[in-house]
């Protein structure tokens, strides 16, 4: 099965992606229900271990390769991601990071940050180039964003950053939505 079709399945079944960000999260998320973890840091070091600790407790994680100290945005991240670690991909705000992943079998996610009409509408031509398995918005308590987007595009969106209670994601999952990534404890426990 390919690696689209798995994380499509994990998040059927549970659309909260628990976003890990310090080693509180990881011991934290360890123990959770959320199947399905993004990697906000740590460092070219430590990286294969973070990752290791994740998948021993049978995560999928996703390393954010822009927030991993040490690593460059050039496709050879992609690549020491890929050799390196049990990641199973990658999310970017960097198109051609994401188009790497793509190519190297690996799950992409590409990030974007909306903070005005120019930014919405410049995702299109983005999408074009990173050709990502899913488009990840922050903030994503913008349920109206969410639903323009989901008109606009096929690729399935996760909704991250200030997701803060229920309320957020049931309304962004009500906007169309796939899931939701947080690093709300709280929220992983839904």
């Amino acid at each position: 099965m390919r690696q689209s079709a798995v994380m499509e399945e994990l998040l059927r079944d549970n659309p909260v992606i628990a976003s890990v960000k310090d080693d509180a999260g990881l011991r934290a998320v360890a123990e959770s229900e959320c199947p399905v973890v993004f990697l906000l840091y740590g460092s070219v070091l430590d990286l294969a271990g973070l990752v290791r600790e994740l998948t021993v407790h049978g995560k999928t994680v996703l390393v954010n390769v822009d927030m991993i100290e040490g690593l460059v945005s050039k496709e050879i991240a992609v690549r020491f991601v890929r050799e390196q670690t049990d990641a199973a991909g990658i999310l970017s705000t960097k198109a051609n990071i994401v188009r790497a992943a793509r190519e190297r079998g690996m799950l992409a996610v590409h990030r974007f940050f909306l903070v005005d009409s120019f930014s919405y509408h410049s995702l299109g031509r983005q999408i074009a180039v990173s050709k990502p398995d899913y488009v990840e918005i922050l903030p994503g308590c913008v349920p109206r964003v969410i639903g323009w987007l989901r008109a606009d595009t096929t690729v399935p969106i996760i909704a991250g950053g200030l997701v803060c209670d229920k309320d957020d994601v049931l309304a962004a999952l009500g906007a169309g939505a796939t899931a939701i990534a947080s690093s709300n404890v709280d929220v992983w426990a839904m």
